[in-house]
């Protein structure tokens, strides 16, 4: 076999190509791998029936508040105890209706008894004293009318007499010495009349001073025996007003002392809700706003009617009076009741709104999934303003007709697009 001797710039020439094709594959791997290292991670794939999509939308926007609360009497009564005693007997239970003096329970006690005896007898023994002295002196004035009688008849006598010596004086027929003498006589009767007249007019004018410390001393034991009495009346205790019989926190033998609540009667026929609003969403309530309770069988319309002025637990108390009477509430209603209420706080008028997303509080900006129309979904910042309870005000960053996800979306932090399935 012969060698065959190859041409020098034959080899220099594959050489060259081998070159150009090695550098030419080593600018293929470094653009590859700069565009490699420039693409966005994939999106992630989310079931779009696991997320809450909601439109933005412009025109009126309701802001309201909710809460939860109880419905309560406008009219409770509280039935303390007068005296101390000992429940003898529970005549009615709770749910009774009663009327004002329907008998709830009776209660004993006999040193009470005893004091309304004793009373009753120092009142007899303080009337008989009175009238054993207004007897007295009525006798006085009835013999001080007698003397005056008496007096006045005498003194009627002596002035005749008088006359009579007066006529027989001028006929010379008596002498001036008698005529005096009656004269002096009827003068003098006339005057004793008169004191006898001032005597019994002082007599009778005296008979209410007299009579005064005993007419006050028969009015305390009267004022002692009823109140005693009244005690005595009250261990029958009684509902006081129209209603239901709601509580009898007191058994049969057990002894009570003043001031013990005995029962509690509730009239059901003028009812309210007491709601309990988160302090944060409750510095807009005032009294006159709209309400609406849920009462789980039906919706009452009424009216904000007292706010508590400071808040507990994180709540701030409302109370809310209906605007229709008993007959007209669902069925159902009843005082203890655990119902909704929602307060219109005002009406926004053309304003751009959306659904109230999972997390986003009123005058804060956050991030939203904005639908894109490709089946994707990306990040957008979006400044909210006022909310309600299910709607929420939109500022900036979403214009009418956008779709957002209004969902929970923490789990998905780290991406800003996301594709729905």
């Amino acid at each position: 076999m012969v060698d065959i001797q190859r041409s020098p710039s034959v080899a220099r020439r594959k050489k060259i190509k081998r070159a150009i094709y090695g550098a030419a594959a080593l600018v293929a791997i470094v653009l590859i791998t700069v565009a490699v290292s420039r693409l966005k991670p994939a999106a992630p794939t989310v079931d779009r029936a696991t997320v809450w999509v909601d439109t933005v939308k412009r025109g009126s926007m309701v802001r309201q508040v909710r809460g939860s609360g109880t419905l309560v009497p406008e009219v409770t009564r509280w039935i303390p105890a007068s005296t101390q005693g000992q429940v003898e007997e529970i005549v009615l239970r709770p749910g009774a209706q009663v009327k004002p003096d329907s008998v709830i329970l009776v209660l004993s006690n006999p040193t009470l008894e005893q004091a309304v005896l004793a009373a009753r007898l120092d009142l007899q023994g303080a009337r008989a004293q009175y009238e054993n002295q207004r007897a007295t002196l009525t006798s006085q004035v009835l013999s001080q009318q007698s003397v005056v009688a008496q007096t006045e008849a005498a003194y009627r006598q002596a002035q005749l007499q008088y006359e009579a010596d007066a006529e027989l004086a001028k006929q010379e027929l008596v002498s001036s010495i008698q005529l005096k003498r009656s004269q002096s006589q009827a003068e003098e009767l006339k005057n004793r009349v008169d004191i006898e007249t001032q005597r019994l007019k002082i007599l009778k004018d005296g008979i209410d001073s007299q009579l005064a410390p005993q007419k006050a001393e028969v009015d305390r034991r009267q004022t002692m025996y009823d109140l005693q009495q009244k005690l005595l009346d009250d261990l029958k205790v009684r509902a006081g007003i129209t209603g239901v019989l709601q509580q009898v926190p007191v058994e049969v033998g057990q002894q009570v002392s003043p001031g013990t609540n005995l029962a509690r009667v509730a009239d059901p026929t003028v009812l309210k809700a007491e709601i309990r609003i988160a302090e944060t969403q409750a510095r807009d309530i005032q009294i006159g706003q709209k309400a609406s309770v849920d009462t789980r069988n039906g919706l009452i319309e009424g009216h904000v009617a007292r706010v508590d002025p400071a808040a507990q637990q994180g709540t701030v108390g409302v109370d809310v009076k209906f605007d229709v009477d008993y007959h007209n509430y669902p069925r159902g209603t009843r005082p203890d009741l655990n119902v909704d209420g929602t307060i219109e706080l005002e009406r926004l008028e053309n304003v751009i709104y959306v659904g109230r997303p999972a997390f986003g509080q009123e005058n804060s900006t956050v991030g939203l999934f904005k639908l894109t129309g490709n089946g994707e979904a990306v990040r957008v910042n979006v400044k909210l303003g006022r909310s309600s309870v299910q709607t929420i005000e939109v500022l900036d960053g979403l214009k009418p007709g956008d779709q957002v996800i209004l969902s929970d979306m923490s789990a998905w932090d780290a991406f800003d697009r996301i594709r729905l399935s």
